[in-house]
C-alpha cells in the first residue's frame, strides 16, 4: 500500500487459496510494472514470462539478497543480524514488498527476508516461491505464511540465511 500511495510501481495485488489450513494456489499481479506471477500447489510456477525456477547458487558468498528496508530491521531488534547476512552475500538490493520473493521464485534473487509482514502479505508467495523450487518459511524457520517474517530462497541457502539471520 506505502509503494502505491507513493507512486512506486513496484506494488502488487496478492491473491491466495487456502485449503484445509494449506496455502495451495498464490497468485500475484504488479498493474503498474505489466507483471504476474502465480502457482498451484503441485503444478510449478509460472509468470507472464514462462515457467519459473530457483537459481541455483549454492554459496551464501555468491548470493543476491532482496530485502526490506534497513531500519526495519533495526526496528524489530534483527540489526546486527540483518548487517551479518548483508556483509556475506554477493549484493544485496531494497526492495521489499512482495518483488523481492517473486524475484526469487524467478531466480533473480536468491535470498529475500523482512523482519515483520502481515499475513495478507505473505500468503500468496509461499506456493509460488516453493512451486519455482524454494523454501519459504519465517525466520525461525517455520514453513508457515500467516504474518511475523519472512524468509524465502533457492533453498540450497536457507540454512545459511536462518543461521545467519539468527
Amino acid at each position: 500500500t506505502a509503494s502505491f500511495v507513493r507512486g512506486l510501481p513496484i506494488w502488487g495485488t496478492l491473491i491466495a487459496l487456502e485449503h484445509e489450513d494449506e496455502v495451495v494456489v498464490g497468485d500475484a499481479s504488479a498493474p503498474a510494472l505489466g507483471r504476474r506471477w502465480w502457482a498451484a500447489k503441485g503444478k510449478g510456477a509460472f509468470s507472464d514470462h514462462g515457467t519459473m525456477r530457483v537459481s541455483t547458487v549454492e554459496r551464501i558468498e555468491d548470493a543476491q539478497l532482496g530485502h526490506a528496508s534497513i531500519s526495519s530491521w533495526r526496528e524489530h531488534g534483527r540489526g546486527p543480524q540483518f548487517a551479518a547476512l548483508a556483509d556475506r552475500v554477493w549484493r544485496s538490493r531494497g526492495v521489499g514488498d512482495f518483488w523481492m520473493h517473486v524475484l526469487v521464485a524467478e531466480g533473480v534473487f536468491d535470498v529475500a527476508a523482512e523482519p515483520i509482514v502481515s499475513l495478507w502479505d505473505l500468503a500468496a508467495l509461499k506456493p509460488i516461491v516453493e512451486e519455482a523450487g524454494g523454501r519459504f518459511t519465517d525466520l525461525a524457520g517455520e514453513a508457515r505464511a500467516d504474518g511475523g517474517s519472512a524468509l524465502s530462497t533457492n533453498g540450497l541457502l536457507h540454512d545459511a540465511a536462518l543461521a545467519a539471520l539468527a
